[in-house]
Order: structure tokens, then sequence, then C-alpha cells
């Protein structure tokens, strides 16, 4: 099996039939910095030009977590302005729309934390298989921020509106349980068994016509984004988030490890 590296390593393709795209940052809980989400885009162009890859499965490194999120560490550079503020979120946006739209079938296989951008990569995915061990939350009414119109639309497809509003209003933290009761996540099976059995409806999938599923995916995923065309009358509300006094007191109570004070 090949193995490509990108971002300085920190995400790794691992090509065969059955591929594998691991978030490689274990000692940040595989946040996902800038370089990532940049690089994310490059990784699917490989991956669709690689007639060998059938189905990808998409983990995180080091067992904990499959994300925490967007690397809080690089907030304060990448949003100092509003030009590089949009310049960060498209680059996000890009990424999560690509690997979506990856021609072949794309499972996230979830152990630990799932949070934030992780979920935005989980979202991208066809599936969702996960430990019941596993952890979910959205966040960004903690940091004093908005969820960007293709984000929440992504996951309204999942859980609808009402279970969106219950994600999003209360940036709670919830179980794998409750996240499948909601058809957030598709599959739970113990951690020891989350690879074999994610492995074997893999195989399955792997064994099926390409252009067939391609195909359906490629239907399917036009039929869901028809609300995409509507994303630019809020994306100023969404980027207007990021230089609001809200956001400032978030991120910085976030680096401080207390409780944000929003007025």
């Amino acid at each position: 099996m090949t193995t490509l590296e990108f971002a300085g390593g920190k995400l790794l393709l691992h090509k065969g039939p059955i591929a594998r795209l691991i978030l490689n940052q274990p000692e940040k809980r595989n946040a996902l910095s800038q370089s990532m989400w940049q690089a994310l885009p490059e990784i699917c162009d490989a991956i669709d030009a690689a007639p060998e890859i059938r189905v990808v499965l998409v983990a995180g490194s080091g067992g904990k977590a499959f994300s925490a999120g967007a690397d809080i560490s690089e907030f304060e550079a990448i949003y100092a302005t509003p030009d590089r503020t949009h310049l960060a979120n498209d680059a996000i946006r890009h990424a999560q729309a690509r690997l979506r739209a990856v021609g072949v079938p794309t499972i996230a296989m979830i152990e630990g934390a799932c949070v934030g951008g992780g979920m935005g990569v989980a979202l991208a995915c066809d599936f969702r298989f996960a430990g019941d061990t596993a952890t979910f939350a959205i966040t960004p009414a903690k940091l004093g921020l908005a969820y960007s119109f293709l984000d929440t639309a992504q996951l309204v497809e999942k859980v609808g509106p009402v279970g969106a509003r219950d994600i999003l209003y209360s940036a709670r933290l919830f179980n794998a349980a409750e996240a499948k009761d909601m058809r957030l996540i598709e599959r739970v099976y113990a951690p020891q068994d989350l690879e074999a059995e994610t492995l074997a409806y893999a195989e399955t999938l792997a064994g099926l016509s390409r252009t067939s599923i391609a195909t359906s995916k490629a239907i399917i995923n036009g039929i869901a984004d028809s609300l995409a065309a509507h994303s630019g009358n809020y994306d100023g509300l969404f980027e207007a988030s990021f230089s609001s006094p809200d956001f400032q007191e978030g991120y910085r109570a976030f680096l401080e490890k207390r409780k944000p004070v929003f007025k």
C-alpha cells in the first residue's frame, strides 16, 4: 500500500482498493490546521485519479479523537483581518465541498471526540460509523461564532431542522447513542469492533460497480445540494461573526481555559 503525505505529514493517504485518509495530528487530538484544510482538495484529486481506489475510510490517528475541531492556536493570525478571515473560511468550505464530491464512497470511522471542524469533515463523508464511546459537538456558540450556511445545510440534511437547532444552539457534547438516534451517524459498534465492521461494509461497496455508485452519489448530492444557491445571502452574516466582540471574548476564554462572558 502506497502512502502519500500532505500538510507536512498531518494528513496521510494510504492508497489501495480501500484507501485510508488519516487526520494525523494526535498531539492536538487531530485538530485541523489551515494547511490541512488547504491540502484536502489535493488529496481528493489524488483519490479521483486513482482507479484502484474503490472506497475511502476517513479516520483520526491515535485512537483518542477523530478530530477535536479547528486548530484554535491559529485563530489570532488567520482571523486578524476580514480578508484573512474570508480566505480561511473559503479554504474550509472548499475542502469540505471537495471531500463531499469525491467520486467513490467515503466512510468516517469515528473514535473519541468528533467536534467542530471534525464534524464538518465527518458530515462531508457519505457515512459515519462510530465507536460507542465517541462524542460529538458543534461549538461555535461557545466561541461567539456562527456556523456557515453550507455547513448548516449539511447538518440539516442529516438531522433535520430541529436536530440542527439543538446541536448548534446548545453547543453541547453528546454521545454516540444519541447521535445515532438523531441520524447524525449510521452505525455504532463497540470500539474493538469498529474497524472490522467498517471494513466489512467497505469491502461490500468495493465489490460493486464504481460507475453505478459514483452516478448515484452525484445525483443524491445534487438533490441535497439544491440549497447551496442561497448561501450567498448568508455568507456576510457568517463572516461578520469572526470580527464580533463575542468571538474575541470566546476564543480568548478558550485559550485561558475559562468560561466566556458574552455581553
